[in-house]
């Protein structure tokens, strides 16, 4: 028997809520073994918690959905698979079998209202200083407010930025002005839809960077 993963999704009822059905995850050619999605860094056993991008119908990236959403939108019809998986899972039922999705395109144009502010949050902050300590050049793992919280410092876009621990170590609670260190660049928020998209977005798939726009503030 294939080894396959159970998913459940459902097409929205009378009442709009979304009846069970059972899908597994397979490959395109009927099987994906678990040693071979882990290659590819695809297991059909975390399909459940993926994400899956959605453009509106002019391709404009709107939100990153739950998997198990954006199934429903593709087996009523509103949307259309753009990117499948790299690994050819796909997501089976009796009577239906639907590609495991990594973008899809909404069928019908949706207006949405701009909003000019871009939440604070850490994966949007990594992104902006692209993954880098903003003092050293390493890779960064935290993030280090300029002028310390314990000195009057806010949690902002102009006063975070990202990098290493041994930088923030030796930082500490000082200013960089006590320590002879200067910024290579001023901190800025940054703006635009593609960026409130990034900013609550942890693990993007490759494949939505075409869709983003460069990782510039």
């Amino acid at each position: 028997m294939p080894d396959r993963q159970p998913i459940l999704f459902g097409a929205p009822g009378r009442d709009g809520q979304a009846p069970e059905k059972a899908l597994h995850a397979s490959s395109a050619s009927g099987r994906v073994s678990r040693s071979h999605a882990h290659r590819r860094g695809r297991d059909p056993a975390t399909a459940g918690r993926r994400r899956v991008l959605l453009l509106n119908a002019t391709f404009e990236p709107l939100t990153a959905l739950p998997l198990r959403r954006a199934v429903v939108l593709v087996v009523c019809g509103k949307a259309e698979v753009v990117h499948g998986d790299p690994a050819g899972l796909a997501l089976h039922a009796a009577t239906v079998s639907v590609p495991v999705p990594s973008v899809i395109r909404l069928s019908t144009y949706v207006r949405v209202p701009y909003r000019a502010q871009v939440p604070l949050t850490r994966a949007g902050l990594m992104h902006r200083d692209r993954y880098r300590c903003v003092y050293c050049g390493a890779r960064a793992e935290t993030i280090d407010h300029v002028i310390p919280r314990s000195r009057g410092g806010e949690h902002s876009w102009q006063n975070c930025v990202a990098c290493c621990a041994r930088c923030n170590h030796r930082k500490a609670d000082s200013l960089l002005s006590e320590l002879g260190w200067r910024l290579p660049t001023v901190p800025r928020a940054p703006h635009g839809p593609h960026w409130r998209l990034l900013a609550h977005s942890t693990d993007a798939d490759p494949l939505w960077h075409q869709y983003l726009g460069a990782p510039a503030a």
